[in-house]
């Protein structure tokens, strides 16, 4: 078989947050680079996809072996400033619910990690983040 296609990996990803979030209530969701005007905007959340580590799990070589893929999904959900906190954690609690220790299409995702408070909100609005390692088995 041929190394995994990443983008079809990243698909995955995004087409089940894309999916979750065009449903009651609707939230705007912006992809890595995408254009996107976040002063239009009182509540986004954004995606960021990247995949770091690999390893060799058996050692067949170019062919006939399985490699492991590690990436990140990186969720920033941002919320208009001044209204405290919950509004936010509402939506922190529906992104979990979508990646919590499950497998989708053969992404293995893990527990997610937040929503934690970041310090450095773009101006005007209340920010947390979500952090979910992934992991993929690559046949090759």
């Amino acid at each position: 078989m041929a190394a995994t296609d990443l983008n079809t990996v990243r698909q995955t990803i995004e087409a089940r947050l894309a999916t979750e979030l065009a449903s009651s209530p609707a939230i705007s969701v912006v992809f890595n680079n995408q254009p996107f005007d976040s002063t239009t905007q009182d509540t986004f959340v954004q995606c960021i996809t990247s995949f770091g580590t690999g390893g060799y799990l058996t050692m067949g070589g170019s062919a006939n072996s399985t490699n492991s893929v590690v990436g990140l999904v990186l969720l920033n959900i941002f919320t208009e400033e001044g209204i405290g906190s919950g509004a936010n954690l509402v939506i922190g609690k529906r992104l979990r619910d979508l990646y919590n220790n499950i497998t989708v299409s053969n992404v293995i995702f893990d527990s997610p990690i937040g929503p934690e408070v970041l310090a450095s909100s773009p101006e005007g609005m209340f920010q947390t983040q979500i952090r979910i390692t992934f992991e993929i088995y690559e046949e090759l």
